[in-house]
Order: structure tokens, then C-alpha cells, then sequence
């Protein structure tokens, strides 16, 4: 199947032409290129995090598949829940499904499940794609979709994926999806956010949890993260670097009640 755009014109330009503009705009095409297991990249509108996207982005060099994870905002579908085949469709064409890394995915994982469902109006793996189309125009991908569940699920999603990725043989880099803090003051956005980059930092996924919980952190993709982190540290992750962080603030002026957007790299 096909899997339309649905934030096309809204979160990002609809036309071929103005969507690689605004991307041209947004990366760095004379960055430092590193190797990289994973990473953590932002998905509201390219007005307000496009430019921490493009940043962090840049950074890494390329390989042939993208295994993206995303939190559910819609509540379809099933919970955790994988494409494993077809094709996702942009403004700059479509990018196929990596149907063998999906199907072994799959088959490893104790709680993915076969479902379209909930990728189908869901924003956070498609604002992903026309970056990575920017950089590699037959890049592929597996999106994942991970709704709420326990943080014991979401690491063993995360170390589940680790044989399947190995015995694929192909380079594969794991995208996590994620806002920071949402709709609080800049100030405030930007502590408890410091505290949950901090976890991450660290490669300590009980510790991103834990303050997640105690600090009352409103980042949407926290289990695609965590399930990220899982992984990378079995694919022989050491350290990780935070290349930019701002809000929204940042973009619109108005400090009140930010988004809070941040660009990792896993290496």
C-alpha cells in the first residue's frame, strides 16, 4: 500500500519545489559527518523545529535504511505497531519500506504488530522522511509506531530489534521520534527538558523514564526513545551528543508556552 502524506501544505510545504527549499534552508551541508548508531529528531511544523531537524540531520552519515520509531498521537491502531511493506509518499516521491529488515523485525519482536492503522494519520515518522529524501533519494525505511505501554515494553522492543538489524547485514540507522516539554514557559520548558537530555546523554533509559515520571516532562516520544536507547547500546553505542536544542520560542517570540525541540546523535 501507499501510505499518503497528511501533513503536506501544513507542517511542511506540499510542492516538491518549495519543500526543498525550505529544507536547503534548514541543513547544514558543511557539518562534521559522524557515524552514528541512532538519533533523536523533532517532528512539529518545519517553521518551529525544522532547523534542529536539519541540524542533527546533518550530521550523520547516511546509510540504506532509516528504522523510524514514533509515538502515537492519534490513538489508532494497534499499540505497537510496524509497516513492514509498501511505500510512504511525499511531495519528493515515495520511499520504499525496507521489507526485509521489517519482516525481521517483526518476527524477533514480542509485541510489534503488522498495522496501518496507526501510521495513517500519524505526523511524527512522516515529517522525518523529506530529510531524509533530501540527503538519499532511495533511502528506505520500517516505520514503527509505539503508543503508551510499560517502560519494561518499550526496552525490549528496543533490544528485540538488535538481532534483526545485525542479521540484515545492511547499514541501518535507528530514528527516534520526539517533542520535548510542551506548552509550558520557555524557562521551564528548557530546565526539565535539560533534565531529560541529560538521561539521554547518558544512554540511561531507567533514568529518562524516572524523571519523565517525577519531573511531570511532556515529551510525546519518550518510548521511542527509550526503545532507541535500548537498541543502540546493543549495536555498540558509546555516546551520545546533543547538537541543538531550542523552543518554539525561539521561532515565534512568544516565551509564554513553548514546544521544546532537541537533535541527538547516538554514536
Amino acid at each position: 500500500m501507499i501510505r499518503n502524506p497528511i501533513v503536506a501544505g501544513q507542517f511542511y510545504p506540499g510542492s516538491p519545489a518549495g519543500l526543498k527549499r525550505m529544507i536547503e534552508s534548514m541543513v547544514e551541508p558543511k557539518a562534521e559527518k559522524v557515524e552514528v548508531v541512532g538519533l533523536v529528531s523533532p517532528h512539529a511544523g518545519y517553521v518551529y523545529s525544522g532547523s534542529v531537524a536539519g541540524a542533527v540531520i546533518s550530521r550523520i552519515k547516511f546509510k540504506d535504511t532509516f528504522v523510524i520509531l514514533g509515538p502515537n498521537h492519534t490513538g489508532r491502531g494497534k499499540t505497537f505497531s510496524i509497516m513492514s511493506k509498501g511505500a510512504w509518499r511525499t511531495p519528493l516521491g515515495d520511499v520504499e519500506i525496507d521489507s526485509e529488515l521489517g519482516r525481521r523485525i517483526l518476527a524477533a519482536s514480542s509485541y510489534l504488530e503488522e498495522d496501518s492503522a496507526a501510521h495513517q494519520y500519524e505526523h511524527s515518522i512522516e515529517v522525518q522522511v523529506p530529510f531524509l529524501q533530501f540527503f538519499k533519494s532511495n533511502v528506505r525505511i520500517v516505520p514503527i509506531v509505539l503508543a503508551h505501554g510499560d517502560g519494561a515494553v518499550y526496552k525490549k522492543i528496543g533490544r528485540e530489534m538488535i538481532g534483526a538489524i545485525k542479521e540484515s547485514r545492511r547499514g541501518v540507522v535507528i530514528l527516534a521520534s520526539s517533542d520535548m516539554t510542551h506548552y509550558e514557559p520557555h524557562e521551564s520548558a528548557k530546565r526539565k527538558d535539560s533534565k531529560a537530555i541529560e538521561a539521554i546523554l547518558a544512554l540511561d533509559e531507567d533514568e529518562l523514564l524516572k524523571r519523565v515520571d517525577e519531573l511531570d516532562i511532556s515529551m510525546c516520544g519518550y518510548a521511542p526513545v527509550v526503545s532507541l536507547i535500548s537498541a543502540a547500546k546493543g549495536l555498540g553505542a558509546k555516546e551520545a551528543e546533543l547538537v541543538k536544542y531550542q523552543t518554539s520560542g525561539d521561532t515565534s517570540g512568544d516565551y509564554s508556552a513553548v514546544v521544546g525541540y532537541a537533535g541527538i546523535i547516538i554514536k
